[in-house]
């Protein structure tokens, strides 16, 4: 049985996994703005990505008999001052979800809750993929500076990204 402690953890992530893929999904909103496909292109490959997240934690919770509860989505931001801070923003928010993932496997393992803590392993290691596909494109942005061509270039590699 699920302690209502994890289940309300679960369900405060869920929702905030929901607001990740909305995020992402403004996000690629933002670069079709710029006329950066490519760049729109992954940000919405991640919204879906996001939403995949949300349904995991909505499926472990519905499999352990848990009250799934869904909330109000707030309105992620939807302008950046450039390409740059767009991923350097998404980096940090990250950066903030895995913090959030790790609290999750602090309360699972106090409670010990192994069902749970092996469910949040597979976040564990997404989130250390999610943190250094985003880095790696802050990283590519920075070295662009205000280059034109290599802002194309990187928008171009940025296009190819798949479905995962």
């Amino acid at each position: 049985m699920i302690g209502q402690q994890v289940t309300d953890a679960l369900n405060l992530q869920m929702n905030r996994e929901f607001f990740n893929a909305r995020l992402y999904l403004a996000m690629a909103a933002y670069f079709e703005s710029l006329s950066l496909e490519g760049a729109a292109h992954w940000m919405q490959l991640q919204s879906e990505e996001e939403t995949g997240h949300a349904m995991r934690i909505y499926d472990h919770l519905r499999e352990r008999g848990a009250r799934i509860r869904l909330t109000g989505v707030e309105a992620p931001p939807v302008e950046w001052e450039s390409p740059l801070a767009a991923f350097e923003a998404a980096y940090e928010h990250e950066c903030k979800v895995t913090g959030e993932f790790d609290e999750h496997v602090a309360l699972a393992t106090a409670e010990k809750d192994n069902a749970t803590l092996i469910f949040l392993q597979w976040f564990v290691t997404e989130q250390v993929e999610e943190e250094a596909s985003v880095d790696s494109v802050v990283q590519k942005l920075r070295m662009a500076k205000e280059s034109p061509g290599a802002l194309f270039a990187i928008d171009r590699m940025l296009g190819q990204r798949g479905a995962e």
